[in-house]
Order: C-alpha cells, then sequence, then structure tokens
C-alpha cells in the first residue's frame, strides 16, 4: 500500500512539474503525426545515431529522407540507408513528441538530449528533468502513452 502512495504522489508532482515546466499550460493535441521543429523531424537529429553511436548526432542537410510527412535528417549516407530501409525501427515512438507528455494525452517539444532506448525502441522528452522523472516508471509510462497516442493523432 506504501509503495502504491509513494508511486501515486510521485507522479501527480510528476504531472504538475511537466505541465509547469513545457508551458505553463495543457498544450493543444496536435494532429501532425511528427515532431518537426525548423522543419526538420527531431530538431534535425539523426535518429539512427541513437542507435549505433549510443549518443545524439546531428543530422546533415547533405543526407535526407522524408517519410511520414516529414523530413529527417542522417549524419551519413549509411544511416539514410538503415531508415529508408526500416523507418519504424529507428523513428522515436510518438512521433518525437515527448514521451512523457503523450503519457499525460499531452503533445510537447522534445530536447535531442534526453532520450532513452527501451526495449529496442526510442523515446524522447522534453528535458533531462523531465527525462529523469519518466525513468522513474518506464513500464507505466509507456504502457499509458502507447494508449494515449492514437487519440493525440487523430
Amino acid at each position: 500500500m506504501v509503495g502504491a502512495l509513494n508511486w501515486l504522489v510521485t507522479q501527480v508532482i510528476a504531472t504538475v512539474a511537466f505541465v509547469a515546466a513545457v508551458t505553463g499550460s495543457v498544450p493543444e493535441p496536435s494532429t501532425d503525426p511528427i515532431f518537426a521543429a525548423g522543419g526538420a523531424a527531431i530538431r534535425g537529429y539523426d535518429p539512427v545515431a541513437y542507435f549505433t553511436d549510443s549518443w545524439p548526432v546531428r543530422g546533415s542537410p547533405q543526407f535526407t529522407y522524408e517519410w511520414n510527412g516529414a523530413t529527417w535528417l542522417f549524419a551519413s549516407a549509411e544511416h539514410l540507408t538503415q531508415f529508408a530501409a526500416n523507418p519504424d525501427r529507428f523513428a522515436p515512438q510518438y512521433g518525437g513528441y515527448c514521451a512523457w507528455g503523450v503519457n499525460f494525452g499531452y503533445t510537447a517539444s522534445t530536447d535531442p538530449n534526453a532520450w532513452a532506448i527501451r526495449d529496442g525502441k526510442l523515446y524522447l522528452n522534453n528535458s533531462r528533468w523531465v527525462h529523469a522523472i519518466w525513468k522513474l516508471t518506464p513500464g507505466a509510462n509507456v504502457a499509458w502513452a502507447d494508449q494515449r497516442w492514437p487519440e493525440l493523432t487523430r
């Protein structure tokens, strides 16, 4: 019982902190399937690099690929080829929107440095602070976000 209460208190505090940290209000649901700030998916970072380099790497305008209504940038031709062969393997979950936000039914921008690979899938969050909270209960957060994501992209 105490564990459940601690978990609930953590979730409530984290939710309030997330909303305040992101916008100070509840963001509107998005209709865009991919977070593409500045015209490039995931702020122009190479999604394949998270898997191969274990670090966020900026993509280059020299290596681009159009997928799911967004322009994706890559650090190399090899990464572009890997992505083109299987975009669902490398594209971040929830279109690159903040995984913590989607967990609560929000879409929010992401920081390329606030990321995790869990069960072979890439998750991005709004900030390193939000990411640290998301990591407290990643399994539950993913389960809830998986349920809410379809509602946000209708």
